[in-house]
């Protein structure tokens, strides 16, 4: 995992909790906590801070990845405002993960591997993405689009239709205005 995501943890912590609680979960989790933004780490390392966070704070993984998430985005937007400034909503914005967002992730941060998605749009005006990666970390999945919904301004709801945490080969999530 690029260390640009652990600096974006580390951001989101410090912010809602300060600094010690981010030493306090480094300390927990077992690692040190030097992350370059264009460094490679294990996966297990930002497995063990969100074990740690959901310890210290009676959640689960997921509950700890989706709370990450959704709160990673303000810090995203002030990183890569053109990336957001680009759509007037949630959707389109979404819709651009695969064609827009992820390739130029890849130009950015050589060797990062980002998950692939596919979208479906009912006629009762939700949005059905599919998401696969061998990470299964739909839960952050999950966090970044409530809280892309909180940055156009749209209360959006998340439902977990199919999940590879229960042995389906993907996670398909439906996206409806709240």
């Amino acid at each position: 995992m690029k260390g640009v995501i652990f600096n974006l943890l580390e951001e989101v912590v410090v912010t809602a909790h300060g600094s010690a609680a981010w030493d306090n979960l480094l300390d927990a989790a077992g690692v040190d906590g030097v992350y370059t933004s264009l460094g490679s780490y294990d996966d297990d390392e930002m497995m063990a801070l969100v074990g740690a966070a959901g310890r210290a704070l009676s959640l689960s993984d997921d509950e700890v990845l989706r709370w990450f998430g959704h709160r990673a985005i303000p810090k995203m937007v002030e990183r890569w405002p053109d990336y957001f400034t680009a759509h007037q909503r949630s959707v389109p914005f979404l819709r651009s993960l695969n064609s827009v967002i992820h390739p130029e992730v890849r130009k950015l941060y050589a060797g990062a591997y980002c998950p692939h998605f596919d979208f479906t749009s009912p006629p009762d005006g939700s949005l059905l993405i599919g998401y696969r990666s061998p990470r299964h970390l739909c839960g952050l999945a999950h966090g970044f689009i409530l809280g892309v919904g909180d940055h156009y301004g749209e209360a959006l709801t998340v439902r977990h239709l199919e999940c590879m945490h229960d042995g389906d080969p993907r996670c398909l999530v439906e996206v409806s205005a709240a």
